[in-house]
């Protein structure tokens, strides 16, 4: 989770459909079915993506310059992984950029189908054909999902471009991409590594009763608090239905997250796909040792 540009190149790049057995939803990429039909971590994703293509070539360097003067190719970007195929092309604003295929081939093809657009059909397809290596909850899903994705997607692709001070706005708390690109720029630069916990503490973590929670799990927790901590607060904001698109499931967020030891993590309760966490003090004194 604190590798931002492998989070980058999992959005951008190619998914291999696949799965070992009921319970492994690998075919699904850094996403939940939650994230398709509810848009959760949505914002998130679209962040790293803003940032990448904001503050990084295609190697991973981070490019010079004033990271203002990319904010067009950035959504650019955005819109190019959003594209949705419309033969008619009527659209206002636009849901199709097959013109962009040329900037970012990755993103979008010569006939407007966009990263995710694909990735979605693509899951249906898998599931669908292998109904022996997906459980029934998912092919269930994947029913519901093919009868009306295209439809809504064209609709969220909109309402992303509506302008931040546009009078015809409604809802007062829905995704931009002019929210986005400035939490990108805000952001800065993708992390390039993992944070790793000391072998020490690692040792000391086996020893504590993690009440059901999975060492793997724990570990994630506090090495994101720890890759995110601000010089003004112990707070964190931490990315609750990211993690889930992490794991490929909702267990974090409807399961581990809440039985973390108190004595580890301090806790909010979880809204919108997001919590407020911080280590407690005697966590990061033994870190610190």
């Amino acid at each position: 989770m604190t590798n931002e540009w492998a989070e980058f190149k999992a959005y951008t790049g190619q998914v291999k459909y696949a799965a070992t057995g009921k319970r492994d939803t690998s075919y699904l990429g850094r996403m939940t079915f939650d994230t398709i039909t509810d848009h959760a971590g949505l914002g998130r994703i679209l962040t790293v993506l803003a940032r990448g293509y904001l503050y990084h070539g295609a190697d991973g360097s981070v490019l010079s310059g004033n990271p203002y003067e990319r904010m067009d190719r950035a959504r650019s970007a955005l819109c190019a992984w959003c594209s949705v195929p419309d033969q008619k092309r009527e659209s206002i604003p636009p849901v199709d950029y097959r013109e962009l295929s040329g900037m970012f081939p990755e993103l979008v093809n010569a006939n407007g189908e966009g990263w995710y657009w694909r990735h979605v059909r693509n899951v249906i397809k898998f599931v669908k054909k292998h109904p022996e290596a997906t459980s029934a909850n998912a092919q269930k899903k994947c029913g519901e999902i093919s009868m009306r994705f295209t439809r809504e997607w064209k609709s969220k692709v909109r309402q992303l471009q509506i302008p931040i001070f546009d009078h015809r706005t409604k809802g007062a708390w829905i995704l931009r991409f002019d929210d986005i690109l400035a939490d990108a720029l805000e952001a800065g630069s993708l992390r390039m590594e993992e944070y790793v916990l000391p072998e020490s503490f690692v040792e000391q973590l086996k020893k504590t009763d993690l009440n059901g929670v999975p060492l793997e799990v724990a570990s994630d927790v506090i090495c994101y608090c720890l890759a995110n901590q601000w010089e003004d607060t112990e707070w964190i904001v931490l990315p609750v239905a990211s993690f889930d698109c992490w794991y490929g499931n909702t267990n974090f967020s409807r399961k581990w997250l809440n039985r973390l030891p108190n004595t580890i993590i301090e806790r909010a309760p979880q809204r919108y796909g997001i919590c407020r966490i911080r280590l407690r003090r005697e966590v990061q004194a033994q870190l610190k040792a």
